[in-house]
């Protein structure tokens, strides 16, 4: 029995009910997790310890059995703390933070390559300004080859090697602890 504070009347556990509701969710959480690839879990702040769990749940596929193996990931989560479940959960959701982020930093990148592409020397100095371990030639001779491929209507090669190399410079410098990245997606 959970009992009750005598002075407030408030219940000093959840009920049964909420408890069963929690367990659920992180029994989806965990049915969740075990649909996607070795390549979604690694962007996942999925723990080293779930992984192995998460493995065999995979690979079992008679029907009780994957069941019983999904019921054993569960309950191995629910050993985890909250804050590392809630991680899991916005990494996964669409509409979560760290969806937010990814995807205005993509839209930075694009604006950075997009710049490059129409301010020339200019932008180029700009970007060099913002981020000065820029490699300056090889963003160049990216830029140049870009603009001929369109030129020769080619397919986008450099075009796609241009943003993959904004992309390492943009997120590199914001994982090294540049701040820029969130103060413009507020912006």
């Amino acid at each position: 029995m959970r009992g009750r504070d005598e002075e407030t009347g408030e219940f000093f556990s959840p009920s049964r009910s909420q408890n069963r509701r929690e367990a659920l969710e992180v029994l989806a959480l965990g049915e969740q997790l075990s649909k996607l690839t070795d390549a979604q879990l690694a962007r996942l702040p999925v723990p080293e310890s779930l992984l192995p769990h998460i493995r065999e749940c995979r690979r079992i596929t008679a029907h009780i059995a994957h069941k019983r193996q999904l019921a054993y990931l569960a309950k191995q989560m629910r050993r985890e703390d909250d804050a590392t479940l809630e991680a899991i959960r916005d990494a996964l959701d669409v509409n979560g933070e760290a969806s937010r982020r990814e995807v205005a930093a993509m839209h930075r990148v694009e604006a950075w390559r997009e710049r490059l592409l129409e301010g020339g020397d200019a932008a180029l100095a700009e970007l060099i300004d913002e981020y000065p371990q820029a490699d300056r030639q090889r963003l160049r001779q990216l830029v140049r080859n870009t603009l001929e491929e369109r030129k020769r209507n080619k397919p986008p090669h450099s075009f796609r090697e241009l943003y993959r190399e904004l992309r390492t410079l943009v997120l590199g410098s914001a994982e090294t602890g540049d701040d820029d990245l969130t103060a413009d997606d507020e912006a």
